[in-house]
């Protein structure tokens, strides 16, 4: 009986791992040492070591870590500071630069505990009225409830409450930022707010920016069958979304991220990544990628899970299309789900520069 199973087992992990090992049509994919003369090399098209990539961020922002560098390494707040003061409101460059700053204190508080994030306790107490000082401080605690506590536990909702008056506090001293309330859309779904409380805060966000892509993807998490919601829910809420988006709007990929939050652990169908839902999802964000504006602040995320469900679907040519406009940086689902984001990214990155070899491709034919 036991062999029995391991036999099942056997094809079962086959049956996953099939798809990205073999090609049935065209050239196949071969395993090779690495340096023989037969192997597939990511650096011949220009991308970053594996050790090189920076977690941290979906895509550069140079300002972002030009600062990052000089807060970090005298402990000084004030430039952060003067970033988010400068940064504007309506757009995506600040929710993303204040989860950063954010990130970057929870990390060192966790790496050296204690003593690491130490700029941030200094920014808050020297200039409490400061709305960006605020702002990190909220988005801070979420991000060390959901770091450092089981969710459901009393320690988790004693910080994701303390996060909430927080939130509330940097509402105040911005009334036309929508980032405290997105960040209140993390506290909602950890506190477990019901529908119509959500929804209250919701209305919050799209009051002041409602074409705001990284506030839908806050709360479609909430919508999302693991949460607060079912996978009807969260396909409605993205597809909604999605019709109603202005030309241009990366919107139109919601559903891709709807159907990623309800992708099963282990994909036991096979050919799944080329089932007309997923073919459906997939023309959506690419249609969005082509549309949206080069300098979006988050074309780098919808780029990222792209990669990730192209290479699934075996569409090689188009997935290096797409990486080598995010190589060099991997702070993007779907690889921080991983506890190595970098090793997730370079294991995906290296099927696809196999397939593509394998089907005709070579640095000389790689256009962006």
């Amino acid at each position: 009986m036991d062999v029995l199973w391991f036999l099942i087992a056997l094809g079962l992990l086959f049956g996953v791992l099939g798809p990205y090992l073999l090609r049935r049509r065209g050239g196949g994919i071969r395993q090779v040492a690495p340096g023989t003369p037969d192997a597939a090399d990511p650096e011949a098209y220009g991308f970053a070591r594996q050790e090189e990539l920076d977690v941290r961020l979906p895509g550069p922002d140079e300002d972002l870590l030009d600062v990052l560098r000089v807060v970090q390494a005298t402990q000084d707040w004030r430039a952060a500071s003067q970033l988010l003061a400068g940064t504007g409101k309506e757009g995506e460059v600040r929710w993303q630069r204040v989860q950063a700053f954010a990130g970057a204190a929870s990390l060192e508080l966790a790496q050296r505990p204690g003593e690491g994030g130490a700029w941030l306790r200094a920014w808050r107490a020297d200039t409490p009225k400061d709305a960006g000082g605020a702002a990190v401080h909220a988005e801070f605690l979420v991000q060390q409830a959901w770091r450092s506590s089981a969710a459901g536990s009393d320690d988790f909702r004693i910080i994701l409450e303390e996060a909430g008056k927080v939130v509330d506090e940097a509402a105040l001293l911005a009334p036309g930022d929508p980032v405290p309330y997105i960040t209140k859309l993390a506290v909602a779904r950890g506190l477990g707010y019901g529908h119509e409380q959500f929804d209250r805060v919701w209305a919050e966000v799209i009051d002041r920016a409602p074409q705001h892509m990284g506030a839908h993807l806050a709360a479609l998490h909430y919508w999302c069958e693991k949460w607060h919601g079912s996978r009807e829910e969260a396909d409605h809420f993205a597809t909604t979304a999605a019709a109603r988006a202005p030309k241009g709007s990366l919107l139109a990929a919601l559903p891709l991220f709807a159907l990623f939050e309800h992708v099963p652990d282990m994909v036991l169908v096979r050919d799944f990544y080329r089932t007309a839902v997923v073919g459906r999802a997939m023309e959506g964000a690419l249609y969005a990628v082509h549309s949206a504006r080069p300098d979006d602040p988050m074309l780098a995320h919808v780029r990222h899970l792209l990669v990730s469900f192209l290479v699934g679907a075996e569409r090689w040519a188009e997935a290096m299309h797409q990486l080598v406009h995010v190589d060099g940086y991997v702070g993007a689902l779907p690889w921080t789900l991983s506890p190595d984001p970098a090793a997730e990214y370079t294991v995906v990155r290296n099927l696809a520069v196999a397939g593509y070899e394998a089907n005709g491709g070579s640095p000389m034919t790689l256009r962006p």
